[in-house]
């Protein structure tokens, strides 16, 4: 894939369109573009990681405590996201497990990465999960302790292709060029990574499947600089993070990390992971909707009657504002008032209060489309499927346009995954308390 033209656009505009089209080319231009002399007053040095992997959580998905907060106390994402889907080579695994030198070629490979760049948004966070077509391999199944069913359809009329390769590797940074170049050192374009040698490569264990990966970011302002790409208007706000207009990720609506953990079993301190990739109608959504009324679908009704949100969901704070009351009144709102709030649905799922799932989604214009991928951190996809049958709202007596957002989204793809803990990131076995 060719370069984006530089001359064209911004340089935050070009360095995610690099980011989306990966590679050894788009990463010597990212570097390029960090050293320019316009960017000397910007942090370039990238801070190293640990040689001792006894000070990392044995959590995979144990971020929080290394990203930033905003004002409000809400955890601030990374800005730039690369999903990287691999397919095990072949001749590596059999009825009984994987071959012990590939799983030691794994864990070399990601430990190369802990040593090169610091557990932070300034240096990078990464997960290995793996899907249900890696378990399926062997001939033991994963314990009863972990959920992790084939993905499915979980809509009337929607047909989301699934993900079927082995695994799916998440870097995230704010650092363009960190996620570029770790992606390249661990497919064998670069025999260092910020100055440290790499001592293995996924790609002596795994393929790089190019067709299904996947790109993205986060950010005030960024869903903006898209304005130039079909299906993106003029009107998103400037200081957006989202392309929906709003912000999300709201503290007091999240999962924490230790409830979407696994509590028990082999596979304690792992998680499941649930990613839905999906086209954003962004132009209907804008243009034929007034803010009023995208406040009442995205949030409820009663947010927008009492201008609780503000232009881009600044006056929330570290909340979504779905009281116990306002969460109650979505079958009176459907039926009484003739429309109801995506987030107003989803929070009926909660648990005593609490919220089930971990969101950490991100926007993206993979194939020059505006779009989202929903990643979800959960203990069991279980929990994911019932937001999401919450979401759906088919109970209720609303018209589909109504209903909350589902009349601007279209799930295409969709995977279901174990994220395990640390000691058992590289090729685990079904049963890590066997032989396999």
């Amino acid at each position: 894939m060719s370069l984006p033209d530089r001359s064209a656009l911004s340089r935050r505009e070009y360095v995610r369109a690099l980011v989306a089209v990966g590679g050894a080319t788009a990463l010597s231009a990212c570097l390029d573009l960090s050293g320019d002399a316009e960017d000397e007053d910007e942090e370039t040095e990238i801070p190293r990681g640990t040689d001792e992997p006894s000070s990392l959580p044995e959590r995979q998905h144990a971020w929080d405590e290394s990203l930033p907060a905003d004002g409000d106390d809400n955890v601030r994402p990374a800005e730039h996201h690369v999903l990287v889907a691999l397919s095990l080579n072949d001749g590596l695994e059999n009825g009984d497990g994987v071959d012990p030198d590939a799983r030691e070629t794994v864990e070399d490979a990601l430990r190369s990465l802990e040593r090169a760049y610091e557990r932070s948004n300034d240096g990078l966070l990464f997960t290995l999960g793996y899907t249900p077509a890696y378990f399926a391999r062997f001939e033991e199944s994963p314990p009863e302790s972990v959920d992790l069913p084939e993905p499915e359809p979980l809509r009337e009329g929607e047909t989301p292709t699934f993900d079927e390769f082995d695994a799916l590797l998440h870097l995230a940074s704010d650092r363009p060029e960190v996620v570029l170049e770790a992606e390249e050192g661990l497919f064998g374009s670069r025999e260092t990574v910020n100055g440290i040698e790499l001592e293995a490569e996924l790609s002596d264990v795994f393929d790089r499947d190019d067709d299904h990966r996947r790109t993205g970011f986060v950010g005030d302002g960024l869903p903006a600089d898209h304005a130039d790409v079909p299906g993106v208007p003029e009107s998103v706000p400037e200081d957006a993070p989202f392309f929906m207009g709003f912000r999300s990720g709201f503290a007091d609506s999240q999962a924490s990390e230790d409830r979407v953990t696994i509590e028990s079993g082999p596979f304690a301190d792992g998680t499941t992971q649930q990613v839905s990739s999906m086209e954003i109608n962004l132009e209907q959504w804008f243009d034929q909707e007034n803010h009023y009324q995208r406040v009442s679908k995205l949030f409820s009704p009663d947010h927008a009657a009492a201008e609780a949100v503000g232009e881009v969901g600044e006056e929330l704070g570290m909340t979504n504002g779905l009281t116990d009351e306002r969460i109650a009144a979505t079958e009176s709102d459907a039926r009484e008032r003739g429309v109801v709030g995506h987030a107003q649905k989803a929070a009926r799922a909660r648990e005593d209060g609490e919220p089930p799932l971990l969101r950490r989604d991100f926007n993206t214009v993979d194939g020059d489309r505006p779009g989202l991928h929903f990643l979800s951190l959960q203990r069991e996809i279980a929990d994911f499927v019932r937001v999401r049958e919450a979401m759906n709202g088919t109970e209720l007596d609303v018209a589909t346009a109504n209903n909350g957002i589902l009349h601007y989204l279209f799930v295409h793809r969709r995977g279901n995954y174990l994220v395990p803990p640390r000691s058992l990131r590289a090729l685990p076995p079904t049963d890590p308390n066997g032989d396999s």
